[in-house]
């Protein structure tokens, strides 16, 4: 979109929540947010992913511009909208539908859908990111072999379609008129519908995932099992790689209290929790 160039004009106001980028309010005859990336395979995922919901039709943030080339700091303009945050007591009744629709675009592969190392199978993808987590928290290396063991038994003949991957009361938006849209798609990727509950179920702090199940309309035989495994995946990460003390240990204590659900981490893991977490 003409006039717009990545840089924050002196009347933009700042609307920065998180920590990983910056985003500004831009008013003009086309109000936009301005997002200024830390990562730029972040910035690069966003666009793919919402170039990717157009072509759908599906709702999501409109794009105006993007930064090109790797010389320039990673930005996206992306249409102001007329909406809010749903309300926590609604979300879930909320997220049903859209969340729905985006779980029906295809993939072509497994993992991020740019900036990052593509995987032509989910157990590839998991493995991957298994490792990844290990090495940053050599506390949980036996919990992930654990982890590595189950992705191995489990059928994963799984055909890809499009996570959000960081749902959370807050990315979900309602306008005035038109339905729900999910905003913050930098850590979108293809992969199993499941995965994306999984994380929600982390995001809500929940000590059991099974509840967010209620936002599949006909769950498979398989479902629950694999909504615990994914569970597990997602809470390792957080006590892996939780830039927040309160976040990974909150994370590494419910992960291993899950043994009671998990045997085999109690028998193999000994006195694991303490030192995870210490």
């Amino acid at each position: 979109m003409d006039g717009i160039d990545g840089r924050v004009p002196p009347s933009a106001r700042e609307i920065t929540t998180g920590q990983a980028n910056r985003v500004w309010l831009v008013e003009g005859p086309t109000p936009y947010v301005l997002k200024h990336y830390g990562d730029p395979s972040r910035a690069a995922n966003e666009v793919a992913a919402l170039r990717l919901l157009t072509s759908h039709r599906a709702a999501c943030p409109q794009l105006l511009a993007a930064s090109s080339g790797s010389s320039t700091l990673p930005w996206t303009a992306q249409a102001a909208l007329h909406a809010s945050p749903v309300h926590f007591e609604r979300f879930l009744a909320n997220l049903a539908e859209p969340l729905a629709a985006v779980h029906r675009i295809p993939g072509t592969h497994f993992g991020r859908l740019a900036g990052a190392r593509q995987h032509h199978s989910w157990t590839d993808y998991l493995h991957d990111r298994l490792r990844i987590y290990a090495a940053a928290a050599p506390s949980l290396r036996a919990v992930a072999r654990l982890l590595h063991q189950e992705v191995d038994a489990s059928d994963n003949a799984i055909q890809p379609v499009l996570l959000h991957h960081d749902l959370q009361p807050g990315h979900l938006l309602r306008q005035p008129a038109g339905s729900p849209l999910l905003i913050d798609w930098e850590l979108a990727i293809f992969g199993d519908h499941r995965s994306d509950l999984a994380r929600l179920a982390v995001r809500l702090d929940l000590d059991d995932p099974t509840p967010v199940l209620a936002l599949v309309s006909r769950p498979d035989a398989t479902a629950e099992g694999r909504l615990h495994l994914y569970w597990r995946i997602h809470l390792l990460a957080d006590a892996a790689l939780s830039t927040d003390r309160a976040i990974r240990e909150g994370a590494a204590r419910r992960l291993l209290g899950s043994s009671i659900a998990w045997p085999l981490v109690a028998r193999c893991c000994g006195r694991l929790g303490d030192s995870a977490i210490s």
